[in-house]
């Protein structure tokens, strides 16, 4: 059994073990212990007695320390461990304790605004308690034990309620954060007791449920959920609404669908941290979850330094305020990358429960298939291609498939939308992570390392790219545009059209082609230059909202189709690299300003008139 592969009865044993745990109906079995046989990087071979199953977590004890880590794979009294932390120090016979609990992720409020390490460790807290050097060893609760939130109860006594049914509400910030029944919990519980309305720390019990064998369980403001299996209850249903980017090529040529699931490749340097960046900032969605996965600490830096100065455009507060940080940077333990992807997800996953639209961002899953690939050589496995595990397409799968739209029980619905960067080495989309991503997402913004160094951004290069939603969003716009998604199909074709016949240029020259197919290529040269291409260092043109889009692409429609008579190319040239820079700066404007009009105004005359032009001269 490979190291991340999980089957339907292994997650149903691990949580009915998790619930007989949470909900009462433990054992007083004593925790295994186990003894080290062999190691292999952080690959430890333990030889235990008693009943240790996949996925539990270990502690490994090491001068003093208690090491994380996790079962992987089992075979007869041998069970083989993933250590999380840096393993010098261990040696035959290091003792290793078995905790008969998995990899899990504490769900509560205060998750807002946090940053985390791949094990839910709070960054800010290890920071003030160890420096700023990670230690190994440390293990810190992962939300604040001492502050007090105002409780609202809602479940009356008497009422009967399942997993993931409302209990009550506090406020964390400005968002009504759902206290639910723990999903861990199966069957019908009771409600016997409720706390008053008042302020309670996150363990004081806020309410009591008995279940259908008549044990009472007190339930507290926090849960718990092992993030390799994924959290979710209620009804899966398909995602039609847009997530709104504020870039122009993203929600007009290649749209995404909150709840749906893109991957954005590109050779370093291309700008997919900037990217991402900006989903975080500026997606039409209620919360971020941010998860660095081995990359860089210098850009996690900059953006734990700009996120806390950024307003949010929708709440007028700070972006932090709805963001949740999970970070494992490259000098971080390769083993936790894998920690740190689940960790985001399952944290983006609770949120979905309530019934908010939450996007997952994860830079990058190469990092991660690379530890996959680590660990499966450690473990002997038959290696796929590029010596990635055989298992890489599967893993890859089931991580996005977490993503959608669930509606609830009553009737409110919620969204994961996952956003994955890949790494391939030099650029080459065929490489088997990359291949693997798009065989599972619904978009592919591909970036282009000669698209970025022509500094056109962002880089995404519009004739390799596409996306499965175009027409799900054409109905979301129905309202706006009842033909949106065929103007949108009219202008990729343009686009291709432009591209075969700058080619055609680029090896015949000018003279060799038609003054109409000239023409065509200048207009595909406008909408990408002028329409596709965004200032980020401009205050108007970073985000461009649906409205100005609207406007703009009506205009760049309009000249698609309109026909203009020019005697020679150099007459051509200068017409639409004229209308260029007036659509540039029409972009740097204010939306609803004067001289916005004024020069919307000037560019359809200048348009209109040159179409006039050429009945005149017909």
């Amino acid at each position: 059994m490979g190291a991340v592969s999980w089957t339907g009865s292994l997650m149903e044993k691990n949580v009915s073990e998790l619930r007989s745990r949470e909900g009462g109906e433990g054992t007083e079995e004593s925790e295994p212990f186990g003894e080290l046989i062999k190691a292999f990087g952080n690959l430890l071979h333990v030889r235990f007695e008693g009943h240790v199953f996949q996925g539990e977590m270990g502690l490994v004890e090491v001068d003093g320390f208690s090491l994380k880590a996790e079962v992987i794979e089992i075979a007869g009294d041998v069970a083989k461990l993933q250590v999380f932390e840096e393993v010098s120090g261990v040696q035959f016979g290091t003792k290793v304790r078995f905790t008969r609990r998995l990899l899990e992720a504490e769900l509560g409020p205060g998750l807002l605004g946090s940053i985390f390490d791949g094990l839910q460790n709070p960054l800010e807290e290890v920071a003030n308690a160890s420096g700023f050097f990670l230690p190994r060893g440390l293990c810190l609760e992962a939300l604040n034990r001492h502050k007090r939130w105002d409780y609202q109860p809602v479940a009356q006594l008497g009422s009967f309620l399942r997993r993931g049914e409302l209990l009550g509400v506090t406020m964390e910030g400005r968002f009504r954060h759902k206290i639910l029944l723990p999903l861990s919990w199966m069957g019908k519980y009771r409600v016997v007791w409720t706390a008053e309305e008042g302020s309670y720390p996150l363990d004081a019990p806020i309410a009591r449920v008995e279940d259908e064998k008549g044990h009472e369980h007190e339930v507290s403001l926090s849960q718990r959920w092992p993030i390799k299996i994924p959290l979710k209850e209620g009804k899966k249903v398909k995602a039609t609404k847009m997530m709104v980017t504020g870039e122009r090529i993203i929600d007009t040529q290649f749209p995404i669908v909150k709840g749906g699931t893109v991957c954005i490749p590109g050779p370093f340097g291309a700008g997919k941290t900037v990217l991402q960046q900006h989903l975080a900032k500026y997606s039409s969605v209620d919360i971020v979850v941010f998860v660095a996965c081995g990359e860089r600490a210098g850009e996690i830096v900059e953006m734990l330094k700009t996120f806390p100065r950024l307003t949010d455009p929708y709440s007028g507060e700070t972006l932090m305020s709805r963001t949740v940080i999970v970070c494992n940077t490259s000098s971080m333990p390769v083993a936790a990358r894998e920690a740190s992807v689940y960790m985001g997800t399952t944290i983006a996953e609770y949120y979905r429960q309530m019934g908010y639209d939450v996007l997952a961002l994860v830079d990058s899953t190469s990092r991660w298939a690379q530890a996959m690939r680590e660990m499966s050589g450690r473990l002997e496995e038959i290696p796929g291609e590029e010596a990635f595990p055989a298992y890489l397409g599967s893993s890859i799968a089931a991580f996005y498939e977490r993503s959608g739209v669930l509606e609830m029980k009553d009737g409110s619905r919620g969204s994961l939308t996952i956003a994955g960067t890949v790494s391939p080495a030099g650029g080459n989309f065929e490489e088997p992570v990359t291949q693997a991503t798009l065989r599972v997402v619904g978009t592919f913004w591909g970036l282009s390392r000669a698209r970025s160094d022509a500094r056109c951004y962002p880089a995404i290069d519009p004739l390799i790219s596409w996306s499965k939603y175009i027409e799900d969003v054409g109905e979301d716009l129905f309202d706006h545009d009842p033909k949106w998604a065929k103007k949108v199909g009219e202008a990729f074709h343009l686009l291709r059209r432009g591209e075969e016949i700058k080619r055609r240029i680029e090896v015949i020259g000018e003279e060799g082609i038609t003054m109409e197919d000239f023409v065509l290529y200048r207009k595909s040269e406008l909408y990408e230059g002028g329409y596709l291409q965004q200032n980020a260092f401009d205050p108007q043109d970073t985000y461009c909202p649906l409205e100005r889009q609207f406007t703009l692409f009506a205009l760049m429609y309009q000249i698609f189709f309109g026909h203009f008579s020019f005697h020679q190319c150099d007459e051509a040239r200068t017409f639409f690299l004229t209308l260029q820079n007036k659509v540039r700066n029409l972009n740097t404007l204010p939306l609803r300003g004067e001289r916005y009009q004024q020069e919307l105004e000037e560019l359809l005359r200048c348009v209109e008139q040159a179409m006039k032009s050429e009945k005149i001269g017909a």
